[in-house]
């Protein structure tokens, strides 16, 4: 099933690795989407006929792999659309940038979406994140983000602005071609549904990731 890979899966939710370079929900170049992906599994695990309700609360940039959640019911979509809106759900991101960024710290800006790319402009929406440097290596930074708001683009265009491009960033970094060097790594939230605290990790393994060691 296109190598899904599920971390959990219940009658309210799924858990699931979203894998660089494949969309979240389809787009103009008709990719193939994680979306149509795992409406596809529903379909025919639970051999269900017509359309399949998958709602999609938050999303990863096309080039970014890493950990998402995918309400299965309305009210689990509503629900967790309530958790994100809050501030209740634990979003942090691995990622490698170059320069020799030091200590930790809090990035604030305000971010405007302009088509498709974002900028640092006074009009923009308040963007916020917390950031730890875990390792310094070939003048490159393994770092742990703390997604505070989650604006367009927000971890690249902030990294990128200070003068700490992440590496691989054809945006707003070098056009070098590499993949880019972002993992949503960790997710915690409060089950929609069930009084139960969902709490998952998974680290990138493979590409420039191999050159690093660390405990996140």
């Amino acid at each position: 099933m296109n190598n899904l890979n599920i971390l959990y899966e219940d009658n309210h939710i799924i858990v699931v690795e979203k894998k660089p370079n494949v969309l979240c929900q389809s787009d103009y170049t008709k990719d193939l989407d994680l979306l149509t992906i795992i409406k596809n599994y529903l379909k025919e695990k639970y051999q269900k006929p017509g359309n399949v309700y998958l709602g999609l609360v938050h999303r990863l940039d096309r080039p970014v792999g890493g950990i998402m959640v995918f309400a299965k019911t309305s009210k689990a979509a509503s629900r967790l659309s309530k958790i994100i809106t809050n501030h209740e759900m634990t979003k942090e991101y691995l990622l490698i940038c170059h320069g020799n960024l030091k200590g930790h710290g809090i990035m604030e800006d305000y971010i405007l979406k302009k088509d498709e790319i974002s900028i640092i402009s006074k009009e923009g929406k308040y963007a916020k994140l917390e950031y730890k440097v875990l390792e310094n290596k070939d003048n490159l930074s393994l770092v742990k983000v703390n997604l505070i708001t989650g604006r367009h683009h927000q971890i690249r265009l902030q990294f990128a602005n200070r003068g700490y491009p992440l590496y691989g960033d054809q945006l707003y970094g070098y056009q070098d071609k590499k993949q880019i060097a972002l993992y949503a790594y960790h997710l915690k939230f409060k089950h929609p549904v069930k009084d139960e605290i969902m709490d998952f990790k998974l680290y990138p393994q493979t590409g420039i990731w191999e050159d690093f060691t660390y405990e996140a």
